[in-house]
Protein backbone atom coordinates (compact mmCIF):
# COMPACT_ATOMS: atom_id res chain seq x y z
CA UNK A 1 0.00 0.00 0.00
CA UNK A 2 1.47 3.29 -1.09
CA UNK A 3 1.14 6.43 1.49
CA UNK A 4 -1.61 9.18 0.60
CA UNK A 5 -1.03 12.73 1.79
CA UNK A 6 -4.01 13.51 3.86
CA UNK A 7 -4.46 17.41 3.60
CA UNK A 8 -3.82 18.84 6.79
CA UNK A 9 -4.52 22.35 8.45
CA UNK A 10 -7.50 25.19 7.32
CA UNK A 11 -8.60 22.23 4.90
CA UNK A 12 -12.32 21.24 4.85
CA UNK A 13 -11.06 18.16 6.15
CA UNK A 14 -10.82 19.77 9.67
CA UNK A 15 -14.04 18.44 11.83
CA UNK A 16 -16.73 20.21 13.12
CA UNK A 17 -17.55 18.60 16.49
CA UNK A 18 -21.08 17.96 17.33
CA UNK A 19 -21.16 17.36 21.69
CA UNK A 20 -20.14 14.46 22.55
CA UNK A 21 -21.00 12.96 25.96
CA UNK A 22 -19.60 10.13 28.24
CA UNK A 23 -20.63 8.10 31.20
CA UNK A 24 -18.81 10.81 33.34
CA UNK A 25 -20.74 13.83 31.76
CA UNK A 26 -24.49 11.88 31.54
CA UNK A 27 -23.84 10.89 35.03
CA UNK A 28 -23.00 14.18 36.01
CA UNK A 29 -26.01 15.43 35.05
CA UNK A 30 -28.32 13.30 36.15
CA UNK A 31 -26.74 13.72 39.40
CA UNK A 32 -27.79 17.33 39.03
CA UNK A 33 -31.42 16.36 37.69
CA UNK A 34 -31.98 14.20 40.72
CA UNK A 35 -30.97 17.03 43.56
CA UNK A 36 -33.80 19.65 42.04
CA UNK A 37 -30.97 21.82 40.27
CA UNK A 38 -32.47 24.25 37.20
CA UNK A 39 -28.92 24.20 35.40
CA UNK A 40 -25.36 21.99 35.54
CA UNK A 41 -22.05 22.72 34.15
CA UNK A 42 -20.97 19.75 32.63
CA UNK A 43 -18.72 19.07 29.36
CA UNK A 44 -19.98 18.55 25.92
CA UNK A 45 -16.06 17.92 24.35
CA UNK A 46 -14.93 14.89 27.10
CA UNK A 47 -13.31 17.39 29.41
CA UNK A 48 -11.35 19.66 27.85
CA UNK A 49 -13.83 23.02 28.75
CA UNK A 50 -17.05 23.75 30.67
CA UNK A 51 -20.51 24.91 29.57
CA UNK A 52 -24.07 25.38 31.80
CA UNK A 53 -26.85 23.49 30.32
CA UNK A 54 -30.49 24.15 31.27
CA UNK A 55 -32.55 21.27 32.84
CA UNK A 56 -36.35 20.23 32.70
CA UNK A 57 -38.23 17.84 34.23
CA UNK A 58 -37.32 15.14 31.45
CA UNK A 59 -34.76 16.92 29.30
CA UNK A 60 -31.24 18.47 29.12
CA UNK A 61 -31.53 21.89 26.64
CA UNK A 62 -27.90 21.31 24.21
CA UNK A 63 -26.50 24.85 22.95
CA UNK A 64 -28.09 24.84 19.76
CA UNK A 65 -31.32 24.58 21.28
CA UNK A 66 -32.59 21.53 21.01
CA UNK A 67 -33.79 19.09 23.67
CA UNK A 68 -31.95 15.94 25.24
CA UNK A 69 -34.74 13.52 26.68
CA UNK A 70 -33.04 12.32 30.07
CA UNK A 71 -33.15 9.07 29.55
CA UNK A 72 -30.53 9.37 26.79
CA UNK A 73 -28.37 10.13 29.63
CA UNK A 74 -29.17 6.96 31.68
CA UNK A 75 -28.10 5.16 27.99
CA UNK A 76 -24.95 6.70 28.49
CA UNK A 77 -24.44 6.05 31.54
CA UNK A 78 -25.12 2.16 31.25
CA UNK A 79 -22.52 1.86 29.02
CA UNK A 80 -18.94 3.30 30.38
CA UNK A 81 -17.02 2.12 27.38
CA UNK A 82 -18.53 4.45 24.39
CA UNK A 83 -18.83 7.61 23.89
CA UNK A 84 -21.77 9.32 22.09
CA UNK A 85 -22.56 12.37 19.89
CA UNK A 86 -25.28 14.42 20.38
CA UNK A 87 -26.98 15.84 17.61
CA UNK A 88 -30.62 17.05 17.17
CA UNK A 89 -31.73 15.43 20.40
CA UNK A 90 -30.61 12.06 19.44
CA UNK A 91 -27.32 10.13 19.99
CA UNK A 92 -25.14 8.01 17.96
CA UNK A 93 -22.24 5.66 19.16
CA UNK A 94 -18.69 6.95 18.00
CA UNK A 95 -17.79 3.54 16.62
CA UNK A 96 -16.61 2.05 12.95
CA UNK A 97 -16.18 -1.36 11.72
CA UNK A 98 -12.95 -1.59 8.95
CA UNK A 99 -14.06 -3.79 6.41
CA UNK A 100 -10.47 -3.08 4.66
CA UNK A 101 -8.94 -4.78 7.70
CA UNK A 102 -11.52 -6.52 9.93
CA UNK A 103 -11.46 -4.43 12.98
CA UNK A 104 -13.63 -2.67 14.81
CA UNK A 105 -13.00 0.88 16.16
CA UNK A 106 -14.69 2.57 19.03
CA UNK A 107 -14.10 5.93 20.99
CA UNK A 108 -13.64 4.66 25.02
CA UNK A 109 -13.82 7.36 27.56
CA UNK A 110 -11.42 7.51 30.72
CA UNK A 111 -11.65 10.51 33.48
CA UNK A 112 -9.29 12.05 31.14
CA UNK A 113 -8.85 12.22 27.63
CA UNK A 114 -10.30 9.04 25.49
CA UNK A 115 -8.38 6.14 24.34
CA UNK A 116 -9.62 4.05 21.34
CA UNK A 117 -10.74 0.28 21.45
CA UNK A 118 -9.44 -1.65 18.50
CA UNK A 119 -11.31 -4.61 18.57
CA UNK A 120 -12.12 -4.32 22.43
CA UNK A 121 -8.28 -3.29 23.39
CA UNK A 122 -7.76 -0.24 24.63
CA UNK A 123 -4.57 1.23 22.45
CA UNK A 124 -3.15 3.16 25.52
CA UNK A 125 -2.84 2.44 29.00
CA UNK A 126 -5.26 3.81 31.32
CA UNK A 127 -4.47 1.37 34.54
CA UNK A 128 -3.01 3.62 36.68
CA UNK A 129 -2.81 6.79 34.11
CA UNK A 130 -4.75 7.95 30.89
CA UNK A 131 -4.14 8.34 27.69
CA UNK A 132 -2.46 11.43 27.51
CA UNK A 133 -0.11 11.06 30.61
CA UNK A 134 0.67 7.83 28.73
CA UNK A 135 1.28 9.98 25.57
CA UNK A 136 3.08 11.94 27.84
CA UNK A 137 5.26 9.66 29.07
CA UNK A 138 6.25 8.64 25.77
CA UNK A 139 7.00 12.28 24.81
CA UNK A 140 9.42 13.01 27.51
CA UNK A 141 11.17 9.59 27.09
CA UNK A 142 12.50 11.16 23.66
CA UNK A 143 12.80 14.43 24.66
CA UNK A 144 13.78 17.12 23.52
CA UNK A 145 11.55 16.59 20.87
CA UNK A 146 12.38 18.72 18.62
CA UNK A 147 12.81 19.45 14.46
CA UNK A 148 11.52 17.16 12.31
CA UNK A 149 9.85 14.29 13.69
CA UNK A 150 8.32 10.94 12.77
CA UNK A 151 5.42 9.48 14.57
CA UNK A 152 5.18 5.86 12.73
CA UNK A 153 1.45 4.64 13.86
CA UNK A 154 -1.00 7.91 14.27
CA UNK A 155 -3.99 6.33 16.07
CA UNK A 156 -6.28 9.21 18.12
CA UNK A 157 -2.96 11.70 17.27
CA UNK A 158 -1.82 12.40 20.77
CA UNK A 159 1.29 11.78 19.91
CA UNK A 160 1.82 13.42 17.00
CA UNK A 161 -0.21 16.27 19.01
CA UNK A 162 1.65 16.39 21.78
CA UNK A 163 5.12 16.38 19.42
CA UNK A 164 4.22 19.37 17.33
CA UNK A 165 4.03 21.78 20.29
CA UNK A 166 8.10 21.77 20.82
CA UNK A 167 8.75 20.25 17.18
CA UNK A 168 9.52 22.15 14.05
CA UNK A 169 7.12 19.93 12.07
CA UNK A 170 5.58 16.46 12.78
CA UNK A 171 4.77 13.44 10.04
CA UNK A 172 2.20 10.49 11.69
CA UNK A 173 1.42 7.48 9.74
CA UNK A 174 -2.19 5.42 10.13
CA UNK A 175 -2.79 2.96 8.52
CA UNK A 176 -6.49 2.17 8.56
CA UNK A 177 -8.63 5.19 6.72
CA UNK A 178 -10.83 4.21 9.34
CA UNK A 179 -9.49 5.60 12.37
CA UNK A 180 -9.58 8.99 10.73
CA UNK A 181 -13.60 8.66 11.32
CA UNK A 182 -12.80 8.21 14.61
CA UNK A 183 -10.87 11.40 15.39
CA UNK A 184 -12.57 13.44 13.34
CA UNK A 185 -15.69 13.08 16.07
CA UNK A 186 -13.07 12.98 18.92
CA UNK A 187 -12.78 16.43 20.87
CA UNK A 188 -9.55 15.70 22.06
CA UNK A 189 -7.84 15.13 18.31
CA UNK A 190 -8.73 18.36 17.02
CA UNK A 191 -5.27 19.45 16.10
CA UNK A 192 -4.54 16.25 14.26
CA UNK A 193 -6.20 18.74 12.05
CA UNK A 194 -5.67 22.04 12.45
CA UNK A 195 -2.04 22.54 13.23
CA UNK A 196 -0.66 23.18 10.21
CA UNK A 197 3.01 21.71 11.63
CA UNK A 198 1.07 18.13 11.50
CA UNK A 199 1.06 15.96 8.26
CA UNK A 200 -0.84 12.91 8.03
CA UNK A 201 -0.03 9.61 5.98
CA UNK A 202 -2.22 7.16 5.09
CA UNK A 203 -0.12 3.66 4.84
CA UNK A 204 1.32 0.48 6.60
CA UNK A 205 4.44 2.52 8.06
CA UNK A 206 6.64 -0.40 6.53
CA UNK A 207 6.22 0.42 3.46
CA UNK A 208 5.59 4.41 3.98
CA UNK A 209 9.31 4.75 5.32
CA UNK A 210 10.59 3.39 2.22
CA UNK A 211 9.55 6.73 0.70
CA UNK A 212 11.47 9.19 2.59
CA UNK A 213 15.05 10.30 2.62
CA UNK A 214 18.25 9.50 4.50
CA UNK A 215 18.38 11.24 7.74
CA UNK A 216 15.15 12.99 7.17
CA UNK A 217 14.20 12.90 11.33
CA UNK A 218 15.22 14.62 14.24
CA UNK A 219 13.10 11.87 16.60
CA UNK A 220 10.84 9.10 15.66
CA UNK A 221 8.59 7.51 17.96
CA UNK A 222 7.63 4.50 17.25
CA UNK A 223 4.40 2.83 18.96
CA UNK A 224 3.29 0.03 17.33
CA UNK A 225 0.51 -2.36 18.37
CA UNK A 226 1.01 -5.53 20.03
CA UNK A 227 3.86 -8.04 18.56
CA UNK A 228 1.09 -10.27 17.35
CA UNK A 229 -0.81 -7.92 15.67
CA UNK A 230 2.36 -5.92 13.63
CA UNK A 231 5.51 -8.25 13.76
CA UNK A 232 6.73 -6.68 10.52
CA UNK A 233 7.05 -3.29 12.54
CA UNK A 234 9.37 -5.16 14.88
CA UNK A 235 11.62 -6.59 12.87
CA UNK A 236 15.56 -5.15 12.05
CA UNK A 237 14.41 -4.90 8.88
CA UNK A 238 12.05 -1.95 10.18
CA UNK A 239 14.61 -1.00 12.65
CA UNK A 240 17.40 -0.42 9.51
CA UNK A 241 15.07 1.86 7.98
CA UNK A 242 14.14 3.60 10.90
CA UNK A 243 17.90 3.88 11.12
CA UNK A 244 18.50 5.36 7.93
CA UNK A 245 16.02 8.15 8.45
CA UNK A 246 17.06 9.42 11.38
CA UNK A 247 19.86 12.44 11.56
CA UNK A 248 23.06 11.75 13.28
CA UNK A 249 22.58 11.79 17.25
CA UNK A 250 19.05 11.12 16.51
CA UNK A 251 16.85 8.63 18.54
CA UNK A 252 14.39 6.76 18.84
CA UNK A 253 11.55 5.73 21.47
CA UNK A 254 10.09 2.41 20.96
CA UNK A 255 7.27 1.71 23.09
CA UNK A 256 7.01 -2.25 23.80
CA UNK A 257 4.43 -2.62 26.66
CA UNK A 258 4.90 -3.56 30.49
CA UNK A 259 8.53 -4.52 31.28
CA UNK A 260 7.52 -6.78 34.05
CA UNK A 261 5.19 -8.86 32.40
CA UNK A 262 7.37 -11.95 30.79
CA UNK A 263 5.71 -11.10 27.22
CA UNK A 264 6.81 -7.27 27.73
CA UNK A 265 10.30 -8.51 29.26
CA UNK A 266 11.04 -11.40 26.20
CA UNK A 267 9.81 -8.99 23.79
CA UNK A 268 12.32 -6.22 25.27
CA UNK A 269 15.52 -8.48 24.57
CA UNK A 270 14.02 -9.26 20.85
CA UNK A 271 14.18 -5.54 20.18
CA UNK A 272 17.43 -4.29 21.95
CA UNK A 273 19.07 -7.05 19.96
CA UNK A 274 17.44 -5.54 16.71
CA UNK A 275 18.26 -2.41 17.13
CA UNK A 276 21.88 -2.84 18.32
CA UNK A 277 21.90 -5.33 14.71
CA UNK A 278 20.74 -2.35 12.95
CA UNK A 279 22.67 0.21 13.65
CA UNK A 280 21.81 1.44 17.10
CA UNK A 281 24.65 0.82 19.50
CA UNK A 282 22.66 2.47 22.85
CA UNK A 283 19.91 1.57 23.16
CA UNK A 284 18.20 2.25 27.00
CA UNK A 285 15.74 1.63 28.69
CA UNK A 286 12.96 2.85 29.86
CA UNK A 287 10.42 1.45 32.28
CA UNK A 288 8.39 4.21 32.97
CA UNK A 289 7.20 4.70 29.41
CA UNK A 290 7.30 0.85 28.66
CA UNK A 291 9.49 1.34 26.09
CA UNK A 292 13.22 1.84 24.93
CA UNK A 293 15.51 4.53 23.42
CA UNK A 294 17.55 3.89 20.50
CA UNK A 295 20.29 6.47 19.89
CA UNK A 296 22.27 7.27 16.43
CA UNK A 297 25.85 7.75 16.78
Amino acid sequence: MRPILALCASTPDVPLLAPVLSCYQAQQILDAHTTGEKSVSTSLDLGLSQVVLSLAADSIQMPDGSWLPLAGLQEITANELACYVVKNGALRRIEIFSEAFDRYYSLMPTPGAPTMLISGIPMHRIKGTDPYRDTLSKIKAAAPVVGQVLDTTMGLGYTAIEAARTADHVTTIELDPAVLDICRQNPWSVSLFDNPRITRLIGDAYEVVADFDDETFTRIIHDPPMFSLAGHLYSGAFYEQLYRLLRPSGRVFHYIGDPASRSGRNTTRGVIRRLKESGFRRVVSRPEAFGVVAYKS
